[in-house]
């Protein structure tokens, strides 16, 4: 433990009882988790008695395999996974006490959508697609207990309850139902929940500060007994309130463990001086937070590079050249850059003018691979396979590829299956084997292939044995090929490209299944991680050496030697609309700024536009409030030009014709 700091290595000795570890930016938190998940079971604390929980999949496989380094094992019995995992993890053991089956489907947004649609179609209701998603986030509040059913707009109460109904029809559960369900199971069911307490001695939190009041609880219930509880996290990276996350989380955790000890990480191993002065100088300005300051021994900061361009379109100009011009001067590679935006509406002038530039980029938290229509349509038919009650999926594949069953086939089979209090597959299966069918018989036939093919290969897939290689038949059987070439007759190429990405998911699998890690490679598990691990692309490796565009929120966790923040002005750091729904918003907006400053290990540029088009009007802007707690000694305002010498030009031309020729 010799390259620990006196901190680090007290909150990596402390073994027993409740632990608070206050971990700034950059000042090595995930080390300080693996060091003390090593040091404990060096001190012979059994693997299976420790769970760490955390958010991504990424950071907690991160985690895991560094532990798994520093023994030079694979440590089968250590618990690490995210909150969803482990919640999934619960429910597949117990599910089937709140009456669901344990092969239950996980609905992602885009499956909840449909659901709603289908289930206020069936209430005669209209949603307008934008209304979807607002009635699904209320939803969503309602069943967390962030807002009271009460207060949902009267016209949505009704389907609300029908939306629930549905969902435990068709066996399914949504990502809110992974938190919730495992706590209704703990609290209905105390000899389950002292199951997971005897196992479970040592509770370990990540990103504490994301963490909801429903994600809390469980932590509490699990560490009740043995109150061996540590929570790491930052309350001044607290920046996800509008999606759950509880910032009273410390204090809940500070009352039902008064016996705690707290231990602040300040040194920070990421930033120069010159930018943890300027966060420092932001965040101060907080009232509800810990006290703590951020430092370093690196003391070769370059000063903040504040310009303010004319609009929005210059704006992402100048981004673009200064990039260029460090990528010429001193060597940065454009990988190593990182933009952040406020909201990803501000992202559409930086791309043209990447485009126009020649600037290589890519939009980080883009569409997932497995949110790509072609994948999504192997995945329904997979989740079918694991789950013939689930409605959603058995609509999304019906007609894919084309068979000729319309809207009145599918009316009929709606009707049957109320009539039968059955879901639509068995209602198929009545159907067609009728004497007395009510369908026409091409119908019949076409729904009596469909059914077939499923009873085929639901025993092949759910055998645990050769899952890409029945993948690969079923997508031949169905001849999905042909389907791509129907739907984009004009477009050999793009048919290609998403069957080369069928042809990349079933590799997926095949890695998947031949992991010597995964000790159940069974479908069900295998659809819960691809659920919970949505944004986890196949292959990233085209995304190398590429600026890195993206939202303020979705760079936390991040860092680039260099960070460019646009659009830092007034109404959009911080934002008009956050401080509308709450004045005392300005705590988490200043928040955010500062996670925006502390993802830069060298140099910050920000950029201030003079004006701005606003809808159809060019309004005038006003620099964000946040530029002003920065100490003014630690800004150079610049012109935002940035002219190349003659010698610059020669040498760059020098190299290209050098690199050119090498090829």
């Amino acid at each position: 433990m010799s390259d620990l700091n006196p901190e680090q290595r007290r909150a990596v000795e402390t073994h027993h009882g409740p632990l608070l570890i206050l971990a700034g930016a950059g000042s090595g938190k995930t080390r300080v988790i693996t060091y003390r998940i090593s040091a404990m079971l060096a001190a012979g604390i059994s693997q299976r008695s420790i769970l760490a929980l955390t958010f991504t999949n990424k950071a907690a496989r991160e985690m895991a395999g560094r532990v798994h380094a520093m023994h030079g094992r694979v440590l089968r019995d250590l618990t690490v996974s995210t909150f969803h995992s482990f919640g999934v993890s619960i429910l597949r053991q117990h599910a089937r006490v709140l009456g669901y089956r344990d092969n239950f489907s996980i609905y992602d947004t885009q499956d909840q959508m449909s659901l709603l649609r289908e289930t206020a179609r069936e209430a005669g209701m209209t949603l307008e697609p934008g209304e979807v998603s607002k009635v699904l986030s209320s939803y969503s509040a309602a069943k967390t207990g962030r807002i009271d059913r009460a207060d949902l707009p009267e016209a949505y109460v009704d389907l609300f309850g029908l939306y629930v109904d549905h969902m435990r029809l068709y066996n399914a559960v949504d990502f809110d139902d992974l938190i919730r369900l495992p706590i209704r199971i703990f609290n209905d069911h105390p000899a389950i929940l002292k199951g997971y307490q005897d196992r479970f001695h040592y509770v370990m939190v990540d990103e504490f500060q994301d963490t909801s009041a429903d994600q809390y609880e469980i932590v509490r219930l699990l560490a009740r007994e043995h109150r061996n509880a540590v929570v790491v996290g930052d309350d001044d990276q607290s920046i996800y309130s509008w999606r759950g996350a509880n910032f009273d989380n410390f204090l809940l955790f500070e009352k039902d463990f008064p016996e705690h000890l707290e231990v602040k990480l300040e040194q920070n191993y990421r930033s120069t001086d010159t930018i943890l002065a300027a966060a420092n100088g932001v965040i101060e300005n907080n009232q509800n937070r810990k006290s703590k300051r951020l430092w370093t021994d690196s003391k070769s900061g370059k000063p903040i590079e504040l310009s303010f361009p004319e609009d929005e379109s210059t704006e992402g100009i100048v981004i673009a050249e200064k990039i260029k011009t460090l990528a010429l001067r001193e060597g940065l590679r454009y990988g190593d850059v990182g933009v952040l935006v406020r909201t990803n509406s501000l992202s559409r002038n930086l791309e043209v003018a990447f485009l126009s530039e020649n600037v290589p980029y890519r939009v980080a938290g883009g569409q997932s691979f497995f949110q790509r229509k072609e994948i999504k349509d192997v995945i329904a038919y997979l989740r079918l396979l694991a789950n013939p009650d689930d409605d959603v999926s058995l609509l999304r594949v019906l007609n894919t590829p084309r068979r000729g069953i319309g809207r009145k086939t599918l009316e009929t089979l709606v009707a049957l299956s109320e009539r039968k209090a059955s879901r639509l597959y068995s209602a198929i299966a009545m159907a067609t084997h009728a004497g007395d069918s009510p369908l026409s018989s091409r119908a019949s036939a076409d729904l009596s292939a469909f059914h077939d093919l499923i009873e085929e290969y639901r025993p092949r897939v759910l055998s645990g044995r050769n899952l890409a290689d029945t993948i690969r038949s079923l997508v031949d059987e169905i001849d999905y090929w042909a389907y791509l070439i129907g739907e984009h007759p004009n477009n050999d190429q793009l048919a290609k490209w998403k069957y080369r990405n069928v042809g990349m998911f079933t590799d997926f699998v095949e890695k998947y299944e031949n992991d010597p890690d995964n000790l159940s490679p069974s479908l069900y598990e295998f659809l819960s991680r691809i659920t919970l691990d949505q944004r986890d692309d196949v292959d990233n490796s085209e995304d190398v050496g590429k600026v890195n565009l993206t939202t303020i929120h979705a760079a936390k966790g991040l860092e680039h030697k260099v960070v460019f923040i646009a659009g830092c002005e007034d109404g959009i750091i911080p934002h008009a609309r956050s401080l509308e729904e709450n004045a005392d918003n300005i705590e988490e907006e200043r928040r955010l700024f500062y996670v925006a400053l502390t993802r830069a290990q060298e140099k910050i540029f920000i950029t201030s536009c003079l004006r701005r088009k606003v809808l159809r009007e060019v309004v005038d802007c006003v620099p964000s409030p946040f530029l002003d707690e920065i100490p003014a000694e630690l800004i150079s305002v610049t012109t935002g030009e940035d002219t190349v010498s003659e010698d610059e030009g020669f040498d760059y031309f020098a190299a290209l014709k050098s690199k050119l020729a090498s090829q």
